[in-house]
């Protein structure tokens, strides 16, 4: 398979089309990690995020909010970057085998359907706080808080163009 056929087959719309291979890697009894994120402007935290959240199993699966989501979420200006795009960026990392998209404020429902083995995200957020914890736990499932890398944030990269180009102007 050519390179950008391999990124292509990482990417589902939705769990329902994400479904045979997800059986497929139960089957295997691979360890299943999901993660989620807007990834509006992919930077080195994100990369960090999703290296550390990889190392808690065997398959990485991450719940991409899609642009209504984050539309939702961010407000009218945001997505920067379109889903697609995003969803392309994330496949073409090696630590991500599947991206999936979702158009809701949260991926509990994606969450539900997927059943992971590990839910992982920031530690910003207390477990109690994190959207699918309850059904992860319940399902004999852990929950893991990872440190993010100091000084990266999409917001404040925004902040900063937006600071350079109207001093500029």
């Amino acid at each position: 398979m050519k390179p950008i056929e391999i990124i292509q087959s990482k990417i589902f719309e939705n769990e329902q089309s994400f479904s045979s291979l997800l059986n497929r890697w139960k089957q295997a009894k691979d360890t299943i990690v999901f993660t989620n994120g807007c990834f509006d402007l992919v930077h080195r935290g994100h990369i960090d995020s999703l290296a550390k959240a990889a190392e808690f199993g065997k398959r990485l699966i991450v719940g991409l909010n899609s642009d209504i989501s984050v539309k939702i979420l961010k407000g009218e200006n945001r997505p920067l970057v379109d889903q697609q795009s995003r969803a392309v960026l994330l496949a073409s990392m090696l630590m991500v085998d599947a991206v999936i998209m979702f158009d809701e404020e949260t991926p509990y429902e994606l969450i539900r359907s997927i059943s992971p083995d590990v839910l992982v995200k920031g530690s910003e957020y207390q477990i109690e706080e994190i959207a699918g914890y309850d059904l992860v736990l319940a399902s004999g499932g852990r929950v893991e808080r990872i440190e993010l890398t100091e000084g990266f944030s999409t917001s404040e990269i925004i902040q900063k163009v937006k600071n350079k180009f109207l001093a500029t102007e």
